[in-house]
């Protein structure tokens, strides 16, 4: 019932935020008579505020279409690769008529970085995507809002997050032969899960991993995030959370942990910081910061539009992830596209490197919550084994802004970049070690005549015991 209410003001809601938009942009002309006002450009910038609180938030656009790779520019063009019901695998493939840059392209690194599902789209990673271009190849899982996804889709499970996840992996190996992960927040958790139950099958897994302000273990330096998770029970989040998707959308029907009740969350966890960035924006647009003013509207049209979780799916990562940490206990199993439960086991992990990033002032996932990997992926060497503290870095912080940048990114970098050239190294050794092998094997078998000689005194033997027997 709330999810219909929610519906039912904002539709009501639609006309006064469009009218605020229009008020805002009669009084901010001056060419308008009321524009000439001496206090139009008060009353403007109040309409404006207006309009943004109201105003329906939908899923922004990468909108990627450049990048600088040494001073030369390549085009960016984005398309989907793989198209799942409630995720689409998505591409940024580069352009560039500059043959030197081309070739330089074509030999870089193939990163796909797994966006969270948690609320908000992927394009709130659009600063990472965009920074990475620059040195790799790169694809992102871009996560549909459930309420977009018909019933006869089927449900979506934290289990089938992980499928997807390993069959992501599995298309780039097969077009580029080795690839890297990338995963932000909520994802590191599925995403350990994918490598492991890849390596104790015996697959081939990605040449690194690179993990970011996760909850690997959410009982380290637990958060208001944790804490809520932990004091309340399984039935509570079912029983307050969980709302039917109304029936003006295609998704009618779908249980779902609505985006407008994550979005309430996310406010309330730093209300007087959102209260102040508001007015802020209304002082800037007073004074005629048109640059101030922008970088509040680019960031609230990220932070304030949300998506719908399907309600399986949310209720099991919360068991799974804040309950009863079951990847830290080794009790999580998986079941796989077959239906077979698999455990998951991170020891497992011989040939990925591992690097976790943390923010210093991550009030989200807290401090030692990521870094707990590298306890769990024992099977690891010790020098594949890396660690990073952005200082001064929150949340996100350590993947979007000025710190990601210029603390986190050259180390994500040169991570990748090392981990990619001993990739190489060891596969173009692995055919000599094979040749070499099948030397030494042949070397050491038996020539044929001492095969046969072998084989005649081994069928001599039966006949011996007979005689020998016949004499008794």
């Amino acid at each position: 019932m709330l999810y219909q209410i929610f519906e039912t003001q904002r539709t009501l809601m639609e006309p006064f935020a469009d009218f605020a938009q229009a008020a805002s942009k009669l009084y901010s002309n001056p060419m308008s008579p009321i524009g000439q006002n001496a206090m139009a450009q008060r009353v403007s910038a109040g309409y404006d505020l207006l309009y943004r609180l109201g105003k329906d938030y939908e899923k922004p656009a990468f909108g990627i279409q450049s990048v600088e790779v040494d001073g030369v520019s390549v085009a960016i063009h984005e398309r989907i690769e793989i198209n799942k019901p409630f995720c689409e695998l998505r591409r940024f493939k580069r352009f560039s008529d500059d043959a030197a840059t081309l070739n330089k392209l074509k030999n870089q690194p193939v990163v796909l970085i797994v966006a969270p599902l948690s609320g908000h789209y992927a394009t709130l990673l659009r600063d990472t995507v965009k920074t990475m271009l620059k040195d790799h190849k790169v694809y992102i899982t871009d996560w549909r809002n459930a309420r977009l996804v018909p019933l006869s889709e089927g449900e979506f499970h934290l289990d089938d997050y992980v499928n997807y996840v390993q069959e992501f992996i599995r298309d780039l190996q097969a077009k580029y032969g080795s690839c890297h992960i990338m995963s932000v927040c909520q994802p590191t958790v599925p995403v350990l899960a994918a490598v492991s139950l890849m390596a104790s099958r015996g697959e081939q897994t990605p040449l690194s991993m690179t993990m970011m302000g996760g909850p690997i273990d959410a009982t380290k330096s637990p958060t208001a995030v944790n804490n809520l998770a932990t004091n309340k029970s399984h039935s509570w989040f079912e029983n307050n959370v969980i709302y039917r998707v109304p029936d003006n959308f295609p998704g009618a029907g779908r249980r779902v942990y609505p985006g407008f009740l994550q979005h309430t969350g996310f406010v309330a966890m730093n209300p007087d910081r959102h209260l102040k960035s508001h007015y802020d924006y209304f002082k800037d647009l007073i004074k005629g910061d048109n640059s101030s003013a922008e970088s509040h509207r680019q960031f609230y049209d990220e932070y304030n539009a949300v998506l719908d979780m399907d309600a399986d799916y949310y209720l099991e990562t919360i068991n799974t992830v804040f309950q009863e940490f079951k990847l830290v206990r080794g009790t999580w199993e998986v079941k796989n596209p077959q239906g077979k439960l698999e455990l998951v086991r991170p020891q497992d992990i011989r040939n990925t490197a591992l690097l976790t990033v943390e923010g210093e002032l991550d009030d989200i996932s807290g401090s030692g919550q990521t870094e707990a990997a590298h306890k769990l992926c024992s099977g690891i060497v010790r020098q594949a084994h890396h660690h990073l503290e952005a200082k001064g870095a929150g949340h996100y912080g350590i993947f979007s802004g000025r710190r990601w940048r210029e603390v986190v990114y050259p180390h994500v970098k040169s991570f990748i970049l090392e981990n990619n050239k001993a990739g190489k190294v060891a596969k173009a050794a692995a055919p000599k070690k094979a040749v070499a092998a099948q030397k030494t094997v042949a070397a050491k078998k038996p020539r044929p005549a001492v095969a046969k000689k072998v084989a005649v005194k081994a069928a001599a033997k039966p006949v011996a015991r007979k005689a020998a027997s016949a004499k008794k």
